[in-house]
Order: C-alpha cells, then structure tokens, then sequence
C-alpha cells in the first residue's frame, strides 16, 4: 500500500505541475516569398524546461508509473543528447528521485549545466552510440530504471488526444485563414513527435499531410526512403536533439506523407536567418524545420494552393552560446556561412532557392 500512495502522489505532483502551465505559443511568420502561404512556428521553448522535450519527459514518467517501474527513491537513467535529459531531471526532482543523464561528450556545455541545475548528473560518453548500452549498464548498477526515450516516446503519449501537441495545435488554428494546416513539418530526434503527429491527423481525418526532418548525420531520411530499419552510421548528429546513428524503435515511417533530409550548415544558416527575423535566437532543430517546411511551401506554390503549414520551434539558442552561435566554433566545423544565411533570407523574402541549398537538400514521398 505504500508504494501505491508514493505512485499516486508522484502522479499528482505531475499533473499539477501541467496545470500551472499554460499551452505554448503558436507564432505566426510572413513568407514573402510564398505570399499564398502562412507559416506557424509551435514555440516548444515556453515550456517550463524549455524544450519540446518537456512533454515528452512529462509522458515517459506517467508512463514509467502506471506500468510500476518506478519505485521510491530509485535512480533515472537516461540516453540523452540534452534537452530530453533537462526535462528528465525536472520531473526526478518533482519527485525527489535520483537523475543521471548518460550523453555524448560533444553535448554542448550550456546543455550539461541546464540538467545539473535541475539536480541532475551527466556520465559522458566518446561514442554516441555507446550511449544505450552504458545507460542500461548504469541503472541496473544504481537498482534503477532506464527510462529509454527512444523505445517508449511513441508509446508514452497519448496520440489520440489528452492535449498532446497536435491537438494544441488544431486548437490553437481554428480562427486562423487557413484553419486546417496543408502540413505539419517536424524534425525526428526519437521520431515520438512525428509519430503522435500522424496518428493524430488518420484518427482525425484531416486533410493535413505530415513532412519528416532529417539531419545531415542521421539514419531516418534513409530509413524512411528504402523502408530498412536496420541502418546505422559512425557518426553522430551536430544539430543537437535530432538525428539519430541508428534508426530508433519510436521512429514510424508509415504516418508521414513526405520527409526532407537538411545538410547541416543550411539548418544553422536558416537558424541565424530565423533568429534575426524573430529578435530572439532559436536552436539549431528549428533551422533544420524551417528548410524542409520551405520546401513544403514551394510544393504548394507550384500547385497553386493556398494554406498554412506548422512548424516547431523547438528549443530556444541560449543553450548554443558556445556553439552554434559561437563564429569561432562554427568555423572551425566549417559551419559557418554569411552567405548561406543572406540565401535563407532571400529565399523567404523572394522565393528564390540557392543552387547549393537547393542540390544539397534530398527529399523523399509525395509533395504533390
């Protein structure tokens, strides 16, 4: 009986934690360029973690409770390039649980900093993959529990409704022009979004269609084209919180419609074009949304189509000071493009596609 009061007040605790938070905005960019289309940025940033990741850490811990994993005073291990494991350690102090977040060594340090202000412990790794492997070693050696976002994100949420992100979304639309977005585009970190995302749009019947992003140094572009889950590379992704070695278990390639694969010095030229167009800076996931829900416009404009397309904002630039926003960094990757960022403005504002940008980008489905 204790330990079922310790769960349903564990449980309590999150939930009113969710009703002291609002929903998060949904802001609205002009593309001159696409004059037929009106873009919506989903600002993930004003959760109380900062991220999207905060409804995702927030569905992983209902869902590691109501199945019995966790117990009191037990240890949170998590597989994580940041911004899940920020979340994470938010929701094992509202708890009062252990927290240790197993990341790659290339985390930014601005990230690693955020989860050990949340009460949170970091175990690095060289290898990025060898993340997996090391967390499950960890919580069986502390007697605790891999919460394994990569496994469970798909399954944690409830894509039918419950205030998950699509619906916030069609809420959100509904005096909008254009109420009925012609597409959702959302990058794959786990491919959980993605996933409540297209569920959401069968189940409801909407005319939407969902578009997949992709990073440079990732797997789900390829995965998704070839339908082969078995893919995997050496090298990890440089746009933090998505992109993937291997293709993860939460990735599902049957809900979307189209996917488009941004190399990365155009995801962080686009997020320097973007984070001067808002007046304040976004991380380098919306960069790479930002692409892809461009090439999404230009389908609609060569068809003639009239409508809205949503996006993600989905973490704000401060945890990239030393990184993507650091020319010194960007650089010495060879990330760091004046020119490339002037071609993203010109493409919002003229329409016009730069011949690297537009050879550079792959896409794969129908954008008919």
């Amino acid at each position: 009986m204790a330990h079922r009061a310790w769960v349903r007040e564990a449980i309590r605790r999150i939930e009113a934690d969710f009703q002291r938070s609002s929903d998060t905005h949904l802001i609205p960019v002009a593309l001159p360029g696409f004059p037929t289309v009106q873009l919506y940025l989903k600002d993930e940033s004003s959760h109380p973690t900062g991220s999207l990741k905060h409804r995702l850490a927030r569905s992983l811990f209902l869902h590691a409770l109501c199945n019995g994993w966790l117990r009191e005073g037990s240890t949170v291990v998590e597989a994580s390039s940041g911004s899940t494991a920020i979340s994470e350690a938010y929701f094992a102090r509202l708890l009062e649980l252990p927290f240790v977040a197993v990341m790659p060594r290339s985390t930014s340090v601005d990230k690693i900093a955020a989860i050990e202000f949340q009460g949170g412990r970091c175990h690095l790794v060289d290898d990025p993959r060898a993340i997996y492997g090391e967390s499950q070693r960890l919580a069986a050696e502390l007697g605790g529990h891999y919460m394994d976002q990569f496994t469970h994100a798909e399954r944690a949420t409830d894509w039918r409704a419950n205030n998950n992100i699509a619906e916030s979304i069609y809420t959100q639309m509904k005096r909008e022009p254009h109420a009925c977005p012609a597409w959702i585009v959302a990058s794959a970190g786990t491919g959980g979004t993605l996933a409540t995302i297209g569920r959401y749009v069968q189940y409801c019947r909407h005319d939407t269609r969902v578009c997949g992003v992709d990073a440079e140094r990732s797997v789900f572009f390829d995965a998704y084209e070839r339908r082969d889950a078995t893919l995997v590379i050496e090298q990890g992704s440089r746009i933090e919180g998505i992109g993937r070695p291997r293709v993860e278990a939460s990735f599902v390639p049957g809900v979307l419609d189209a996917m488009v694969k941004v190399p990365d010095l155009w995801s962080l030229a686009a997020m320097h074009a973007l984070s001067a167009r808002l007046g304040r800076s976004v991380g380098g996931s919306t960069g790479t949304n930002l692409v892809a829900a461009l090439r999404c416009a230009q389908a609609m404009r060569d068809a003639g189509q009239h409508g809205s397309i949503v996006t993600l904002l989905c973490d704000g630039g401060d945890r990239y000071r030393h990184t993507y926003y650091d020319e010194a960094w960007l650089a010495a990757q060879g990330l760091g493009g004046a020119e490339e960022r002037a071609a993203v403005s010109a493409l919002i504002d003229e329409g016009r596609w730069d011949p690297g940008l537009a050879a550079g980008l792959r896409a794969a489905g129908s954008f008919d």
